[in-house]
């Protein structure tokens, strides 16, 4: 790889994204690689120069420095092209890099699998909006207890960082109850109320949580974890063990593997990958190696 583009997030991993990205950029310039920078004051921002880097030929791969939420924007970028991307993990969470033994926090380690490692195959979750627009995501999507956190979590500005999740969980739980859901798997239909959907290409989210630990990135098939109405204390009771996976064990907790998926629920907010992904309902598919990883 000659030609990268480059996108870091700086305020990742508590800011030190901007350290870990400087690192691995000062490597990759002494190692003779050519690196224009894509990052940009925004999301939208970094996506459109990655789309115009892609489209005019100027980029071999795109790095993304930070946590799960630029694998996300770099799995935009790249999958369903001939791009490969190279991840230089340096959030909080680091879900998806961890679940794909990739280096976590080290930006030697990072640069040296990027320059000479070689790509691996995954699998991404699509969605094909009303408006013909493609959006991805490589590791889990939350649609139940979890995103209706996320949404709340997002609209604060204070605190940072995991403990405004952590206020958000305790002001959300005791007002929460489980959802009517109507899922599609693979085109059977199930009707349930729900405290919890996830729809995992990976195995683990939200730093640590094993929510579908036995989803794979290169199988071809999500796994849908369903977690059915219980008792608000037995959730609370529940829910901890998703850090090990043992919460599978519970019976109330249903997993599917499907390759496609329908989710549908009213005002629920789906997140993929940490990120606001886009509001039920959604079709979902998974694409077989729609993604090349440097690896």
């Amino acid at each position: 790889m000659t030609r990268l583009g480059l996108i870091v997030n700086p305020t990742s991993g508590r800011n030190s994204g901007r350290r870990i990205g400087l690192e691995a950029l000062t490597l990759l310039r002494a190692a003779g690689t050519e690196v224009l920078d894509l990052s940009a004051a925004d999301a939208r921002g970094a996506l459109e120069h990655g789309r115009a880097a892609i489209a005019d030929r100027a980029v071999d791969a795109i790095v993304v420095a930070g946590g799960d939420g630029m694998v996300h924007l770099g799995a935009n970028l790249c999958a369903g092209t001939d791009v490969p991307l190279g991840v230089i993990a340096a959030g909080t969470g680091n879900d998806i890099a961890r679940e794909l033994g990739l280096p976590v926090r080290d930006a030697a380690k990072a640069v040296e699998r990027i320059l000479h490692g070689r790509t691996r195959p995954v699998d991404a979750g699509r969605l094909v909006t009303a408006a013909g627009e493609e959006r991805w995501f490589a590791g889990v999507l939350a649609a139940g207890f979890d995103a209706v956190v996320n949404e709340r979590a997002n609209q604060w500005r204070w605190p940072k960082g995991p403990m405004r999740y952590n206020l958000a969980i305790m002001r959300e739980l005791p007002v929460f109850r489980p959802l009517p859901y109507v899922l599609t798997l693979d085109g059977q239909r199930m009707d349930t109320d729900a405290m919890l959907v996830a729809v995992g290409n990976g195995p683990a989210y939200g730093g640590g949580m094993r929510v579908t630990p036995d989803a794979a990135f290169d199988d071809g098939l999500f796994d849908v974890l369903v977690l059915h109405r219980i008792p608000v204390h037995e959730f609370l009771r529940v829910f901890p063990k998703v850090f090990t996976g043992a919460h599978t064990g519970h019976p109330a907790v249903e997993i599917v593997r499907a390759r496609t998926v329908r989710l549908e629920a009213r005002g629920i907010v789906a997140y993929a990958d940490g990120e606001r992904f886009a509001p039920l309902p959604v079709d979902l598919e998974v694409v077989p190696g729609a993604l090349s990883v440097l690896a």
